[in-house]
């Protein structure tokens, strides 16, 4: 069954369910937003439109909004183009004065000369769509640099010939979903062409004649959101000991403060926004780029979005649904940073004990968590159930949906990072999403252990020449050979034969093969732990070519040694680990890794959601990290792994003092190649200066000792300052 066919497969009654006069209503709304943009900025005034009438530049600065402020945060109706950088605005001013210029060829110019150039590309836009000679707009190359904000403002000037989606991802996901053939990264088709070829496919329904095209949107948003179901759920505090709440509660949103960076549209990575708050709040330096992720998280927040909001450390007061997105209010006394919510209040609960994580005003939900706090729920009829009540209990881990899509795309993935960051875990957690087991990813450990020894059991019936499980586990090393993952002569060790024999066994990866093509509903999995370990091209030989997916059970070849032919089934899946502070490996082959997926796996601190005798654990290894990064570079981090015993972080001060000497101190040792200058230099006064050897103290004092050393306050809230919302 095609995509289009499988669209088509029930789209009545979906038609039937969908609440249309809803859809209409914000219809409605849109045609009043898109009246409002007409009214301030009428077609014809484009020839002469000003900069400042045009350009997105610090919130205030305007007489009323700009074109680029409306488009983006004045028609959300119509249709949003809300989160990332204000990059897409072609030409916007920086809070600091300065004018950013996106395209390339227009760089050498003043603002004012780029600005003409642009509005002129605008102006030869609109008259050609006036005209339908739509193929001219791809002659444009500056608004190819916003190619979300130029389709909206077409669509606004030319209702009817353009859907209200304007995200090109999202645009891929429904042409495939209708059955077209959706345009890749790489391909050179504009937005604004594919979503005038999405329009023709929802033309050829019939169901949706005589229907709105924001009606449409609707629908299929309701029924076939791009959007993972399972996405990151955020622990977001209104304002210190929750001051703000009255306000946020009333007023449908959720307000942060950090008012001194301006913005946060300004800012197109996380290390600008970190510059920005170093220039703040100094002594915080290593804290200060896991803020400006999480800061830059919250800018990005999404319509259908989850927000738990929190009063301490043990206090849930409500969990919303994210209903606008970002918005930043110059003229709010504080807490100018803003998110539009729809707050569902009998999710207020207490736990029996402090989530210390949630110290931070802005904090990871893990899905564990919330699926306690829904469990917490208090008792309400199903039919007032919103969203935030319908999302499946067994969520993915972000983590885990990410190596999974990687997985569908490319076949094969390595996961690398530094050590104790939790490769292996992640690759494992996989394979039981694989299998339908996903409640299993962070259920008790010997629940997890049990299920994932199933997995790799290997069935009693299973035939001779296909003896493997459904997750098959091998470490690579410099002596493993083609001989063991294809094939190769090994010793009969048959009774009764003296001497020497060899006979030809099939390896690891012949016999997960034959296995996957004997049962094609299941998926195998195979985990390479250490991966890059092994020589690569030695190891999988001819085969490399068959891990492609297009020639996945298709493409046959023989083997040189045995002369059989070998296919690759297509529910063959293979994972590997790699860890990237290994100094002892060399680089992969290019061969291999045009065949992989990579995928970083960094520090996880937001699992670290303890603290021992006063010393948040995240605080620690943020801190460490911070050093380490400084003097060895980002591979030379330490993980979650270190810090964490049966899954959950350490909670006494033996047990830090255990990893603190016995598993940290040594891999930092090495790292300093015997060094004991550099030892101090990261280590700090844990570090006697006479002998170069780490200080012995009683696990007691540790806890302090490391606080003194690691942990700053600053920005990230821990004084409040800026969004404390500790007990």
């Amino acid at each position: 069954m095609t995509d289009g066919q499988k669209f088509r497969d029930g789209l009545a009654s979906r038609i039937a369910l969908f609440d249309r006069e809803a859809a209409g209503w914000a219809a409605g709304k849109a045609e009043e937003e898109r009246q409002r943009v007409l009214a301030e900025f009428p077609l014809a005034s484009w020839d002469s439109l000003s900069l400042d009438k045009y350009a997105l530049g610090p919130a205030g600065r305007q007489g009323g909004y700009s074109f680029c402020r409306l488009m983006e945060y004045g028609t959300d109706y119509f249709g949003s183009i809300r989160g990332g950088s204000a990059a897409k605005h072609i030409v916007y001013q920086h809070r600091t004065g300065e004018w950013r210029i996106v395209p390339s060829a227009l760089r050498g110019l003043g603002e004012h000369e780029a600005w003409a150039q642009v509005r002129s590309e605008f102006v030869t836009a609109f008259a050609a769509a006036a005209k339908g000679a739509y193929e001219r707009l791809d002659e444009l190359e500056s608004l190819s640099y916003g190619q979300a904000l130029t389709t909206k403002a077409l669509a606004v000037y030319f209702p009817g010939e353009f859907l209200p989606i304007f995200s090109a991802a999202h645009i891929r996901h429904f042409t495939t979903l209708l059955g077209g053939r959706p345009h890749t990264h790489s391909s050179g088709v504009r937005t604004w062409q594919a979503n005038r070829e999405l329009l023709e496919l929802v033309r050829k329904q019939p169901e949706f004649t005589g229907w709105d095209t924001h009606e449409v949107m609707g629908f299929l948003y309701a029924f076939h959101d791009p959007r993972p179901q399972d996405r990151v759920v955020w622990k977001v505090a209104p304002g210190e000991r929750a001051s703000l709440w009255d306000d946020c509660l009333v007023n449908r949103r959720i307000r942060i403060a950090w008012d001194e960076v301006g913005s946060l549209g300004q800012y197109e990575s996380d290390q600008e926004l970190k510059a920005t708050l170093d220039q703040h709040w100094p002594y915080s330096t290593g804290g200060n780029l896991r803020l400006a992720r999480q800061l830059l998280a919250f800018r990005d927040l999404e319509r259908g979005d989850l927000v738990v909001a929190n009063r301490g450390k043990s206090e849930v007061l409500a969990v919303g649904t994210v209903t606008d997105g970002y918005f930043y209010d110059p003229a709010a006394e504080t807490h100018r940073h803003s998110v539009g919510v729809d707050w569902d209040t009998s999710y207020a609960q207490r736990f029996d004990s402090p989530r210390h994580a949630w110290q931070q005003a802005l904090a990871k939900v893990p899905a564990t968590l919330m699926r306690e706090i829904r469990r917490g729920r208090e008792a309400a009829p199903a039919e007032a159930a919103g969203p935030a009540a319908r999302a499946a209990e067994a969520e993915l881990p972000d983590a885990v949906r990410k190596v999974m899509d990687l997985l569908g795309h490319k076949g094969q993935v390595v996961l690398q990072g530094p050590p104790g960051t939790g490769k292996t875990r992640l690759a494992l957690s996989v394979a039981l999403a694989l299998a339908g087991q996903a409640d299993r990813i962070e259920a008790a450990p010997e629940e997890r252990a049990a299920a994932l020894a199933a997995l790799s059991r290997v069935p009693e019936d299973a035939p001779e020449d296909g003896k493997a499980a459904r997750l098959t586990m091998v470490t690579f090393h410099p002596s493993y050979g083609y001989e063991d993952f294809i094939e190769g002569f090994k010793p009969d060790t048959a009774e009764g034969r003296a001497g020497l024999h060899l006979k030809m066994k099939d390896g690891l990866f012949r016999r997960v093969c034959a296995a996957a093509a004997k049962a094609p509903d299941d998926t195998f999995l195979i985990v390479v732990d250490e991966i890059n370990r092994g020589d690569l091209p030695r190891i999988l030989g001819e085969l490399i070519t068959l891990l492609e997916l297009d020639k996945r059970g298709s493409v046959s070849i023989t083997l040189p040694t045995s002369g059989r032919p070998q296919t690759v089934p297509p529910n063959v899946r293979i994972i590997g680990t790699m860890n990237s502070a290994d100094r002892s490996v060399g680089h992969i082959d290019s061969a291999i890794r045009r065949r992989f997926a990579f995928l970083d796996v960094p520090p996880d601190v937001d699992v670290l959601d303890g603290e021992v005798e006063g010393l948040g654990l995240a605080s620690f290894l943020e801190g460490l990290n911070e050093r380490l990064d400084a003097h060895f570079g980002p591979d030379h981090l330490l993980g979650q792994a270190y810090l964490l015993a049966d899954d959950r972080p350490l909670a006494t001060a033996e047990q830090l003092s255990h990893a603190f000497h016995h598993e940290i101190v040594p891999l930092v040792a090495d790292y300093c190649l015997g060094r004991p200058g550099l030892l101090e230099s990261v280590l700090g006064k844990l570090v006697d200066g006479k002998t170069g050897r780490v200080v012995q103290t009683n696990p007691q004092d540790l806890p302090g000792m490391l606080a003194d050393t690691f942990v700053t306050v600053g920005a990230a809230g821990e004084d409040g300052t800026a969004g404390w919302d500790g007990e």
